[in-house]
């Protein structure tokens, strides 16, 4: 039977109830139990696949191709699961389910209300995102007292009383700030929980984000207001490696307090693979510099899994990688003096024809300079076009994204190209923003030979898409005459890597690798693409050297 850690937070928002519960997750799997996490999300919108990246960061892919939050992100990146569409329900999915099943006439006429109809949505979709783990990880969006999460505080009030205690714990995430004169204040946590036992939950665990070790007076004091025993009382204090959390917790002894109250059976806890990453971190033989040309670069969840499969490479490699975020528009306006000295330059995912030039011509510098780039789907289509237009001699070359009369459109919908390529090619509408939309994991095969296999070490690969533009593939051939490789195709024919072989490290790809890597094992795309920056990086100070002594 599976048992259940619902997680809510209080005070503020942004607290870390994502990394908390991610985890708490792992160390509950280092101790050989199965563990999935699911995300309930309080907004009303039924995805954040149409949400700006501005308000809500990453939207992190799933492999069955679910828009989500990018807590899966965090999910995935500590416990080995994989996420689903049923791992993170938002507002406006429930309300939807609610209301087509009333259209339908399932509920016999009844008057449709929060209680029970929208509760008992909830619980029936926490049940089934819960499978068959033995723990199930439930994180509430929001703040207790946010109006909107409610009907999801409710439904995990009634999933105690209905499951049993003992197959039910509560987690609350606060702070513990602490002000001018270093006085450490108990009262936002006291009325946290307090709002929260007016809901009808009493808390079984108090995590206490705090600058500090909460010292002994001040757990006593929040335990006795809050009638939390005084060891469930965890600080949770503020970490310069986000991947120590793991370890901070079990030292705390939450995963013991957990295992307890659950009744669980479970082996003594085994955190070296996470030892091993943090001794990594510590452990860097060199440094590297890339620039990050994008047009969200202000959010830095805006590109959360880049930044941390980045980070991931650099653990691999033990090279210390610094990104240089830099604006796309400032490029367009100001030249690529930005891009001098950068080791390697990497163009992301993104949508909208804002900042587009500038990146284009980031590309063409890396391209130039003979200067490391990645490429990832937008950044793949735009290698594609900067090629087209500087070597190619295609200088019309464009997206039908950002000109829809362009006169060579070498990136464009498939349905725009599909018929007079010969390549036929079904998908599924997956948004009602325009164009078809390629979700979720897709094979693909690499060819042998080039780079990409070399990095892969294997001919099929199988990673996450989200884009609505294709290569046009009646240019292939023009393309790959004029040097521009083609390393890898999916199943049906699209184009998924390209490579430049004069180059000394030039791959974009169609899909988002991002989405694949993790702490313990990095992904080969971006291991290789640091090695690379790191030899750069090298002939960049041999070459000064040089010169010093000339």
């Amino acid at each position: 039977m599976t048992r259940f850690v619902f997680v809510t937070g209080g005070v503020v928002s942004s607290l870390g109830k994502g990394i908390a519960s991610a985890s708490l997750g792992a160390i509950l799997e280092s101790r050989g139990l199965k563990v999935c996490l699911l995300k309930l999300d309080p907004y009303i919108n039924v995805d954040p696949g149409t949400m700006s990246p501005f308000q809500h960061g990453e939207v992190f892919v799933t492999a069955d191709g679910a828009e989500t939050d990018l807590d899966l992100g965090h999910y995935e990146r500590y416990v080995r699961y994989t996420a689903t569409r049923n791992s993170n329900f938002t507002t406006g999915r429930i309300y939807e389910s609610v209301i087509a099943k009333e259209r339908r006439g399932d509920y016999l006429g009844a008057t449709v209300q929060v209680i029970p109809h929208i509760t008992d949505e909830i619980k029936r979709c926490i049940k089934l995102g819960a499978g068959d783990a033995d723990v199930c990880m439930v994180e509430i969006g929001g703040t207790v007292g946010d109006i909107e999460s409610l009907p999801f505080l409710e439904a995990i009030r009634q999933l105690g009383v209905e499951l049993g205690r003992q197959r039910c714990v509560y987690m609350h995430l606060t702070l513990v700030p602490t002000v001018t004169g270093g006085e450490i204040k108990t009262k936002p946590t006291q009325h946290s929980v307090k709002e929260l036992r007016g809901i009808g939950i009493q808390p079984d665990i108090l995590l206490c984000r705090s600058r500090s070790p909460l010292p002994a007076e001040q757990r006593s004091k929040i335990a006795l207001f809050t009638n939390v025993e005084e060891r469930a009382v965890i600080s949770a204090v503020d970490s310069d490696d986000i991947y120590k959390i793991p370890l901070l917790l079990h030292e705390e002894g939450l995963d013991d307090i957990v295992v307890e109250r659950l009744g669980l059976t479970a082996r003594p806890t085994d955190l070296a693979d996470w030892r091993a990453v943090v001794a990594a971190k510590k452990s860097s033989e060199a440094t590297v510099h890339i620039a990050m040309v994008g047009k969200y670069v202000q959010i830095r969840d805006s590109y959360i899994s880049l930044n941390e499969a980045l980070t991931h490479a650099g653990l691999k490699t033990r090279t210390q990688v610094e990104v240089h975020y830099i604006d796309s528009s400032e490029i367009e306006k100001n030249g690529t003096a930005a891009l001098q000295g950068m080791d390697a330059i990497l163009v992301p995912g993104g949508f909208g024809e804002r900042g587009v030039e500038g990146k284009i011509q980031a590309i063409q510098f890396a391209r130039e300079h003979a200067i490391p780039y990645l490429g990832i789907c937008l950044g793949m289509q735009l290698a594609t076009i900067e090629y087209a237009r500087h070597v190619l001699g295609l200088t019309t070359a464009n997206s039908t994204e950002f000109n829809r009369t362009t006169v060579d459109p070498v990136i464009a919908l498939i349905t725009e190209w599909q018929d007079r390529s010969g390549v036929t090619v079904t998908r599924d509408e997956r948004s009602s923003m325009g164009g078809t939309m390629r979700l979720g994991a897709q094979k693909a095969t690499v060819q042998s030979g080039t780079l990409a296999h070399a990095i892969y070490g294997r001919e099929e690969i199988n990673e996450r898409h989200r884009h609505r533009y294709e290569f046009n593939n009646n240019y292939l051939d023009r393309i790959q005459s004029a040097g521009l490789k083609v390393s890898a195709f999916s199943e049906d024919g699209l184009v998924e890597i390209v490579e430049l072989p004069t180059h000394p490290w030039f791959v974009a790809v169609q899909f988002h690798p991002e989405f694949l890597s993790t702490p313990r094992d990095g992904h080969p795309l971006f291991t290789s693409f640091i090695r690379a920056a790191r030899e750069r990086a090298a002939q960049s100070i041999a070459a000064r050297a040089v010169g010093a002594r000339a």
